[in-house]
């Protein structure tokens, strides 16, 4: 059979609602420890946030274009956006059931008690007098909402609203920067824990004692997050950058969220006040900002309501080793983050650092950590004389300030710093460190899925390789090149490069497979990702299931192929996983004629990783490493407790358990530890 234009795929970002709905399910699960359901509907409340900032606002500008560019474009937005309302309703639905009818009974069930204030004892009341006279009232800020004159809300701020009886008058009240939750005092072995807005409730009382308070009202505005830039290609990029970070905390409005309970009347004067349009109102609950139960405190310090602890492993053979550059002239060595202590990372750079032999170190940096001990090892080696280069991409969504900050820092150390092309984004997580060997130069390559940053580190699972094979090393050094505008295309054979030859180089092994199906020999990809987007790629998939080659795929979030179709995607099988760490590496496995090859890369199969990023996908050539990974992955596609199935109704049924039960992440922490 051949493709046709009927293809099975499905909207990027309903398919992305539900992932989140996968999220959303971690938070229902009785059998996850109850603080971790609590955080799971925190994960699930940032990630929405950030899709209303970023996706539904861009969907509502695309609104404004003419409708024969609409056409032209394939766009529907209208339509979309009713879609996704719908779904956002119905999970917010099930969000609050969760929260109100389980999580809170089990935690009364543990004598934790999160409470209102008008639940409050005549104590409790006492305490949030005193608490707000003390912490908040010195500071408190709030301003009279009238016609022509409203403040200007700020992105993700919480606000409350109050009316008093018998006036017109309202007033927007400025949340305190404080701690969002607050320890009442206990009571008969009892913990209270109150939000600091119902303190603020009880004070807004006694602050306008001449007037009487009928109700407060919650409500948080999301602006449109995305840095428009009129042209990238003209002017000073970085400059602009700065620019937008600065007009992104005016965005425009992508999300009015207001407590449900507000009257009619109300919510019409606020939406005339804030010249707000009704698609900017999304009905919400009493508490805005569920993202703060992150920080959710558990006063009886029961570790049975957690996740049982399980720190990062040492290396088996790194542990020992002394020095890591010495090794890696015999062998390569693979990492795998959050199962493995991410201090290799940097014990690397400070080693390289410290190093009299070593000249070059150049990095790509995507999120930089607020406190970077990667960029201070970088300064220690400054300090020491080396030559630091660092590609730093100012334009990674939400973390372009710290970015920013420390390109800054190294800047005036004396690295030689660039940043963004126009264009294009650099996502490749790259390290390499040149040291002399009598008369020549040795290139030594860290090469991973993940980001140099360790706090991430500790939450997302990947990869990382350690090598000095030239046919990695000076390969990935090549890119280098190319980023430092020494060369405009790199040179390599091996390592795939984005967006040169990484999308060519895939479709080559995929055609391979193909190929090998219809001479009737074995042919079977086993793909792992954290997306599937890209049209080309899924066509391609598609062509490969027609013509009989077995693809087995673990795919986290978006994922835009509906398997399983009859004659079309019949031997497609995808799953996705999600589970106390974020699934972030990305593996691809090719039969290849039993010569089984085997990839590690920094790209997903969307259009913007294949097509506009400077991505690497490199080989595994050490048979034991490629074991190690093969193992790993082999453990995800056996999941049958945290694994879902992946379907084009987005019912995200559970993989059904047959034989032992086996939970990938816990196995693949037994696996590094045994």
């Amino acid at each position: 059979m051949i493709v046709t234009d009927d293809t099975p795929f499905i909207e990027r970002d309903l398919s992305w609602l539900s992932f989140n709905g996968r999220v959303l399910q971690e938070a229902k699960d009785p059998t996850v420890p109850l603080y971790e359901r609590i955080k799971f509907l925190a994960i699930y409340s940032s990630n929405l946030d950030e899709f209303f900032r970023v996706r539904v606002a861009s969907l509502r500008s695309f609104r404004k274009l003419k409708k024969k560019t609409r056409r032209e474009m394939d766009l529907r937005p209208k339509k979309l956006l009713r879609q996704i309302r719908k779904i956002v309703n119905e999970q917010q639905a099930e969000f609050g059931e969760i929260f109100r009818e389980q999580l809170i009974p089990q935690l009364a069930k543990n004598k934790i008690h999160l409470v209102d204030n008008r639940q409050y004892t005549d104590t409790q009341r006492e305490f949030a007098i005193k608490y707000f006279e003390k912490s908040i009232k010195a500071d408190l800020k709030w301003e009279i909402l009238k016609e022509g004159s409203v403040p200007f809300l700020e992105n993700k701020r919480i606000y409350l609203i109050v009316k008093f009886k018998n006036n017109e008058d309202l007033i927007c009240v400025h949340f305190p920067g404080l701690a969002r939750f607050i320890i009442l005092p206990s009571e008969n072995e009892h913990h209270y824990i109150t939000f600091i807005d119902d303190i603020l409730r009880i004070g807004l009382r006694q602050y306008f004692p001449q007037k009487e308070i009928e109700d407060t009202y919650s409500v948080k505005m999301s602006r449109d997050a995305e840095m428009y830039i009129d042209d990238e290609y003209e002017g000073d990029l970085l400059e602009k950058i700065i620019k937008g970070l600065k007009e992104r905390k005016i965005g425009l409005p992508a999300r009015f969220l207001y407590d449900a309970s507000m009257p009619d009347e109300l919510l019409k004067k606020i939406k005339t006040l804030f010249k707000l349009t009704k698609n900017d109102l999304i009905p919400g609950a009493r508490y805005h900002n569920f993202n703060d139960f992150f920080g959710f405190p558990d006063p009886s310090e029961n570790a049975a309501l957690h996740n049982k602890p399980l720190p990062p492993l040492p290396h088996p053979a790194l542990k020992d080793i002394g020095q890591i550059l010495p090794a890696l002239d015999k062998k390569d060595y693979l990492l795998h983050f959050p199962f493995q202590e991410f201090h290799y990372t940097t014990q690397l750079i400070e080693e390289a650092a410290n190093d009299s032999e070593v000249e070059f170190i150049k990095v790509t940096l995507y999120r930089v950590a607020t406190d970077s001990a990667v960029a201070k090892g970088l300064l220690t080696a400054l300090k020491n004389g080396k030559k630091v280069v660092v590609f730093i991409e100012a334009k990674a969504r939400f973390d372009e300030e710290s970015n920013l900050y420390w390109g800054n820092k190294l800047s005036e150390a004396g690295a030689k710093v660039r940043y963004s092309f126009p264009g294009i984004k650099v996502h490749t997580k790259l390290l390499i460190i040149e040291k002399k060997q009598g008369d020549s130069i040795k290139t030594y390559a860290y090469i991973a899925t993940g980001n140099f940053n360790e706090k991430t580190a500790k939450i997302y699972s990947d990869f990382a390789l350690l090598t000095s094979n030239p046919k990695l090393a000076e390969e990935a050094a090549q890119v280098f090149q190319m980023l430092e505008g020494k060369v405009i295309l790199p040179k390599t054979k091996n390592v795939l490069v984005a967006p040169h030859t990484l999308r060519r180089g895939f479709i080559k092994l995929i055609d391979k497979e193909i190929a090998n199906a219809n001479k009737g020999q074995d042919a079977w990809m086993i793909l792992k990702m954290n997306s599937l987007e890209d049209e080309e790629m899924m066509h391609k998939l598609i062509a490969a299931s027609q013509a009989g080659v077995k693809i087995k795929m673990i795919v986290r979030g978006i994922c835009r192929l509906t398997p399983g179709i009859p004659g079309m995607t019949e031997n497609i099988e995808v799953t996705s996983i999600v589970d106390r760490f974020l699934e972030h590496s990305r593996v691809y496995i090719f039969c290849a004629g039993g010569k089984e090859k085997m990839f590690l890369a920094s790209a997903d199969w969307m259009t913007r990783n294949l097509s506009r990023r400077v991505e690497i996908a490199f080989p595994i050539l050490d048979e034991t490493v490629k074991k190690t990974i093969r193992n790993v992955v082999d453990l995800q596609l056996n999941d049958n407790v945290k694994a879902r199935i992946i379907d084009g109704n987005s019912t995200n049924k559970y993989v059904e358990k047959e034989g032992t039960p086996i939970r990938a992440q816990i196995a693949t922490y037994e696996y590094f530890r045994k």
